[in-house]
């Protein structure tokens, strides 16, 4: 068969992109500093393999199907929303175990058109129907009557995502939304791969699940067990993944063309509301069809801090992106690079400005349209010079007031950047587990359980009716001279502000590469909580990596930090590099399943 010049040529530039595309690998074995070293030939010996460089597009997600199909959406002209809408949707289906439609979500896109950033809180309110005291009630039954459960419908807040999909389409998108669903229908419906490390999380969420229903904590489960779970007199493609397989959700396929054909109102106004209003009446639960009616998420202002160079940017409250801005404007005025790469100088800095920026979480976060406490006042110099003077080298301070209990999570964060310079940083997510257990009939995903986050007892992030939740959720976005460098994040619960600390040092103080600074050796801070379940003394401990040498670990011991042996939450890292010819770079994560891909 003849081909033509331009055939051979583009099916050669397809042939380069796919050799373009990094799959992420497993965790690498315990290892002291010297691990790998010869291994690689080039860059840092920890590292798992080179960054991704891309001339026109990038895309960094969790799954490799999720990735291809971003790219594949702006090679066909789709622009970076577009692409990051239809990587969502397949990730919603590839990766329950973390987001889906009856999730939230956080944007932060740079539209080259105008030269600015723009911020999108996509974040549900919790049920009008649901009084504090009776989720007191429920939490007392349920047998811890100062937590909102984790499970059930007790703990479901409106998801938001569907409503940012189309809020971001309709400023930043150009394909029709039939177009941009439509990967995610054809392989909900022909089966998707799930590999490993996604299918040891579904299995965890399986065990999770029907503890719960038996305990009674979760009023219903048998459609969760049918769309998910299901391990015996199932129909085969409904069995539960086991990291080699397939997955189907034809009810998934089916509400994604609800969505595709009627746009937001199919969701919010239309036949999937009514279905989960009806659902909720049949299990006793709160949430009603005008609670989705009523549902509107909001454009908010990136705030942005120095740090070196660069101007590091996040979204304010009901999230907790600040804590990033805290921790870094603290560590500004040390000279880290001096300190040395993961030394106990270094790591013991980094920790005790963790350890105030996150005292300050506890007592000032939560839904600004009650809290109306302007956070921006936590990242002045005064304020930031008056914490930094509490840290000193050679010891740990004391408690600081306001310490927090650990907070978990499972989230997706993912990264687009297509070939007019737009970028798109974003995070989305079920928090705990795949959700809150609670699977709307016939419609194929779980609701969220984000509820959980609320407090029970007086303070900033008290539960009321109608009200936002505190968010772990934070995508990030970094400038250099005013211009678009970096599209970030890293998710898992309080390690998210965390991680993206732990980024920006590595690679603004200590030179690494974009794949290197997320594969080098981490630390997370629990806030007074022991893993055993003691009860919190305000001291809290650090998990920290085998790459992390044990002679550090015993001088910051002698300091007074309590360190612990790595837990496997260190999070899941995704990043975009601009470079100033335009060129993309990418990483992906390599302790999940992710890609990173170009073109």
């Amino acid at each position: 068969m003849a081909h033509s010049k331009s055939g051979v040529l583009t099916a050669a530039l397809m042939a380069a992109a796919m050799l373009n595309v990094s799959a992420a690998a497993q965790d690498a074995p315990a290892r002291d500093p010297n691990f790998g070293r010869g291994e690689r030939v080039s860059g840092q010996s920890f590292a798992t393999r080179s960054p991704v460089i891309a001339p026109h597009g990038a895309a960094a997600t969790a799954h490799p199907l999720a990735t291809q199909t971003a790219i594949d959406i702006m090679r066909s002209g789709g622009t970076a929303i577009d692409a990051a809408i239809a990587a969502n949707a397949m990730l919603g289906l590839v990766e329950p175990t973390a987001n889906g439609i009856g999730g939230d979500i956080f944007v932060i896109v740079w539209d080259p058109r105008t030269q600015r950033l723009y911020g999108y809180n996509g974040s549900g309110r919790s049920p009008r129907g649901l009084s504090l005291a009776t989720l007191r009630n429920v939490a007392r039954r349920q047998g811890n009557p100062g937590h909102v459960p984790s499970f059930g419908a007790a703990s479901v807040s409106v998801p938001g995502t569907v409503d940012g999909w189309f809020a971001l389409h309709e400023r930043f998108g150009r394909k029709p939304m039939a177009e941009i669903l439509a990967p995610a229908i054809r392989y909900a419906r022909e089966g998707a791969p799930i590999p490993q490390t996604i299918a040891m999380y579904w299995a965890n969420s399986v065990r999770r699940y029907e503890t719960e229903f038996a305990a009674g904590r979760l009023e219903e489960v048998e459609n969760a067990r049918r769309t998910y779970f299901c391990q015996q007199d199932c129909e085969e493609y409904r069995q539960m993944p086991d990291g080699h397989g397939l997955f189907r959700n034809p009810d998934l396929a089916n509400t994604l063309e609800l969505i595709a054909q009627g746009g937001r109102d199919a969701y919010y106004r239309g036949p999937i509301a009514r279905t989960i209003d009806s659902y909720m009446r049949r299990i006793g639960g709160w949430l009603r069809y005008d609670d989705f009616a009523r549902h509107q998420g909001e454009w908010v202002d990136p705030i942005c801090a120095p740090y070196r160079d660069v101007e590091v940017c996040e979204l304010p409250p009901n999230s907790q992106g600040v804590v990033a801005l805290q921790t870094l404007r603290i560590l500004d005025g040390f000279n880290l690079r001096q300190m040395g790469f993961l030394s106990a100088d270094s790591l013991h800095t980094q920790i005790e400005a963790t350890r105030l920026a996150f005292a300050d979480r506890a007592q000032f976060y939560g839904d600004p349209a009650f809290t109306h406490f302007d956070v921006r006042r936590l990242l002045t110099d005064e304020y930031t010079n008056q914490h930094r003077a509490l840290i000193h080298n050679d010891s740990t301070m004391p408690p600081p007031p306001h310490a927090e209990m650990r907070i978990d999570g499972d989230t997706t964060y993912f990264a687009v950047a297509d070939s007019e310079g737009m970028m798109v940083s974003i995070i989305q997510s079920n928090y705990r587990g795949m959700g809150s257990g609670l699977v709307p009939d016939g419609l194929g995903f779980m609701l969220q359980d984000r509820g959980e986050l609320f407090s029970l007892s007086p303070g900033p992030n008290q539960y009321r009716p109608g009200r936002r939740p505190f968010q772990t959720i934070i995508p990030a976005f970094a400038l250099r001279n005013g211009q678009p460098w970096l599209a970030f994040g890293l998710m898992g619960g309080d390690m998210q502000p965390q991680g993206h600390v732990q980024i920006i040092v590595n690679l603004v103080d200590y030179d690494l590469d974009l794949q290197a600074a997320g594969d080098a050796a981490r630390y997370r801070f629990y806030g007074g909580v022991e893993p055993t379940g003691d009860e919190p003394d305000g001291n809290g401990f650090v998990a920290m990596e085998n790459g992390i040498p044990p002679a550090v670990r015993a001088e910051l011991e002698r300091r007074g930090h309590r360190i612990r042996p790595a837990d496997g939450s260190f999070g899941g890292y995704q990043a975009i590099m601009r470079h100033p010819n335009g060129v993309y770079e990418a990483a992906t994560e390599m302790r999940k399943d992710g890609a990173a891909g170009g073109y």
